[in-house]
Order: structure tokens, then C-alpha cells, then sequence
């Protein structure tokens, strides 16, 4: 009887020490940085994309690399606020006043609101908005919800499938485990054929956290409240409270957290403005000090 003896020294070893031993080669293989990738690739950046690719190191080094291309060319930390703005005139994205149970940031997303017709400026209000929804997140949590308010949508203010493709493609390549849940309050039936072609652009792992909640069926909606107080939840979920957006206020929030950010992260680079730019920008991670 012959017995296969391991070559590996890595058999015995538990599942943290092997993610510990993963995110030193990835970590390594990363080779010295410098600027804002230096900045953006933290331990924690780095952990969240060993685990949008299960762990396999070869994998999310290309997937991070990726990321820091495109952060590079479309600079998602120099977006201000002022530049955007008008994207946000109906409220269509924002970010909400109230955390779920788990102290994620929440961001609004309102379909049937939308207000404009340029696709990239659109994105660019979104990815704007992710940054804001990260930059306010409580120490020690790392994702956001997102709830998805489906009234006054219809085929005729449908978002293109090319935007729907691109906002998937910037939240799980680029923003990979900022995603916690996504809930999709009673969707229309004219969505389901909509949403049979946008889930094919979904990896397993996003697909996994939407969660499509319908009124009258009591089990979506406990799944609901398992995630959210409903004092703090907005009618248009379910919930007992009133949702308010007041743009000019809103826009004032904005302002402040741009301003708090450029102190925070160091920046030097006044724009026209006289609100302050990015010329270095680290990975937002909490308005408040950074966890450790």
C-alpha cells in the first residue's frame, strides 16, 4: 500500500493562518508603492479583495491592479461635490441619515427619479456617493447597504442596460466587500425582465446580497426588518418614518464632508472654487480617525 506523502508545509494550517500567509504574498507581490496607490492599498483595501476572490492571491492581485488603474484614470477621490451636484437636485441617490442594525452606511437610490441624461456624469455621482457612504462609516465596519425605492419607475425612465453594466462592474471590481446587502423594495413586474438580463453582470458574491422585499409577502418583509429599525426605516420601505431630502441641505452636508476629507487626507490642491482638490488621496476610510 503505497501512501501519498504532502509536499506542502502549508497543510496543517488553520484557515487564519492561511489567510494571514495569502495577504503577506499579496502584500509582497505588490512590489514597493508609492502616491495614492501606496495610500489606497492599506492592509484592510487589501484583505477586501483576498476575499472578493476567495482568497486566491493571483487573482486579486490582477483584480487590484485593475482598481488601481482605474482610480488613476477616472480619480474617484478628486470628485467634489459642487461638481455633481446637479445630479442630486431630486434626490434620486443619497446617502440617508440612519445606519441599519449593523452600522453600515445607507445609501437611497430612487430609479424613478432621475433627472438627467448624461450616462458618465451619472456615474460619476454615484461613485461619488459610494466614497461619501464609505468615508461615513463607523470604526470597524467596512460595508455599506444600499435601498432601492422602485416608485415612479417604468420602462420609459428605465436605466440603460449600459449603466446598469457600469455600476456593476465600479461596485464589485473596484469597491469589492463595500457592498453588505442591496434591497429591492417591490420592484414592478416589468422589472423581472430588466433584471434577468442585469443579474447575468452580477459575480456569485453579489448576487448573494440582493434581497427583492414585496409588502404583502411577510417573509421578505422580516427579512427587511431584520436589517433595519423600523422607527428609523422610511415609509417607502415599510418602516414608520418620513423621508426627507432637502437638496440645499444635503448639498451643505456634502460640502462639509468634502472639506473634512481634503483635511483628513492631506490634500493641497486648490480648485476653482476655493474648495480644496486631491493631489495625494488615501483610501477613505472614516470621516472620524481611521481603526487601527
Amino acid at each position: 500500500m503505497f501512501f501519498r506523502k504532502s509536499n506542502s508545509s502549508h497543510d496543517s494550517e488553520s484557515v487564519e493562518q492561511q489567510h494571514e500567509r495569502k495577504f503577506q504574498e499579496l502584500k509582497s507581490s505588490l512590489g514597493p508603492l508609492t502616491g495614492r496607490s501606496q495610500q489606497y492599498c492599506s492592509d484592510a483595501c487589501l484583505k477586501r479583495y483576498l476575499e472578493a476572490r476567495s482568497w486566491n492571491v493571483e487573482k486579486s492581485k490582477k483584480m487590484l491592479e485593475e482598481s488601481l488603474r482605474w482610480r488613476s484614470s477616472f480619480k474617484p477621490e478628486e470628485i467634489l461635490w459642487s461638481e455633481v451636484a446637479i445630479e442630486g437636485e431630486t434626490g434620486k441617490v443619497f446617502r440617508a441619515n440612519f445606519h441599519d442594525r449593523q452600522g453600515r452606511t445607507v445609501l437611497i437610490l430612487r430609479p424613478g427619479l432621475q433627472n438627467t441624461t448624461s450616462l458618465d456624469n451619472q456615474m460619476k455621482h454615484l461613485v461619488y456617493l459610494i466614497e461619501n457612504a464609505i468615508a461615513n462609516l463607523p470604526e470597524g465596519q467596512e460595508q455599506m447597504a444600499w435601498l432601492i425605492d422602485f416608485t415612479g419607475w417604468s420602462i420609459s425612465n428605465n436605466v440603460p442596460i449600459k449603466s446598469a453594466r457600469d455600476t456593476v462592474n465600479i461596485l464589485q471590481n473596484h469597491y469589492p466587500e463595500r457592498l453588505g446587502v442591496a434591497f429591492l423594495y417591490s420592484p414592478p413586474r416589468i422589472f423581472e425582465a430588466f433584471w434577468k438580463i442585469v443579474k447575468y453582470f452580477l459575480d456569485p458574491k453579489t448576487f448573494q446580497k440582493v434581497r427583492f422585499v414585496y409588502p404583502k409577502n411577510k417573509d421578505s418583509v422580516e427579512i427587511m426588518r431584520s436589517y433595519f429599525d423600523v422607527e428609523n426605516l422610511p415609509t417607502e420601505f415599510g418602516g414608520n418614518a418620513t423621508l426627507q431630502y432637502d437638496h440645499e441641505e444635503f448639498s451643505r452636508q456634502m460640502a462639509a464632508d468634502d472639506m473634512k476629507s481634503a483635511k483628513l487626507w492631506g490634500l493641497e490642491k486648490h480648485q476653482p472654487n476655493g474648495l480644496m482638490g486631491a493631489e495625494v488621496a488615501p483610501e477613505p476610510e472614516s470621516l472620524a480617525p481611521p481603526a487601527s
